[in-house]
This record gives C-alpha cells, sequence and structure tokens, in this order.
C-alpha cells in the first residue's frame, strides 16, 4: 500500500486557512468523483510540543492499493485541479508531497 502524504505549511491566517480547506476538501471531491460522505482519507493538525511549534500546521493522507492507482489518480485533470488549489490555499509557504510506503 502506498500512501499520499500533502503536508500544509503554518499559514499566515489559520482562520481563512481553515475555511479555504473546507472548500479545497469539497473540491476534491467533486474532481474526483468521491462521494461526498465517503472520506478514503485522512486529516491531521499537528498540535505543539515540548520542541514548540511544527513547521506543519495540517497532513493530509490517502492511502493507494499500488503505485498505477496513485499514478492514474495524481495524473488525472481532476487532481491535478485539486493540486492547483492546494497550493493556493497554501499561505504559509509552499506544500510538501510525500509519497510512502507501509511495509
Amino acid at each position: 500500500m502506498l500512501k499520499l502524504i500533502v503536508l500544509y505549511p503554518q499559514p499566515a491566517d489559520v482562520e481563512k486557512f481553515e475555511a479555504d480547506y473546507a472548500d479545497h476538501l469539497r473540491l476534491l471531491h467533486q474532481k474526483t468523483g468521491i462521494p461526498a460522505n465517503v472520506k478514503p482519507y485522512t486529516v491531521s493538525n499537528f498540535l505543539p510540543t515540548p520542541q514548540g511549534i511544527s513547521p506543519y500546521y495540517k497532513m493530509f493522507t490517502m492511502p493507494f492499493d499500488s503505485p498505477e492507482a496513485l499514478q492514474a489518480t495524481m495524473s488525472s485533470s481532476g487532481m491535478q485541479d485539486v493540486a492547483a488549489d492546494a497550493n493556493r490555499i497554501s499561505t504559509g509557504g509552499a506544500i510538501t508531497v510525500l509519497i510512502a510506503s507501509e511495509d
């Protein structure tokens, strides 16, 4: 199994980012055909630690069964629109996109 991970840096305006992110998730559902009541992904918010505030504010994780499924999704025009929107809403800097495999 592979995971698409998107890390969002600390936003310049948290309230605006949260509103934009809610719209962003709606766009994800619309562009990929995922029904609104289905969430095949997780969204996590980072909390302060004894070392301080994380450079990241939010993490989106979505699993894929195979490299081919990930590639097909990522290369679709709908997902390209979603990726452009992710960059647009990330007011704290560029997003970080990672691909991970589970053992």
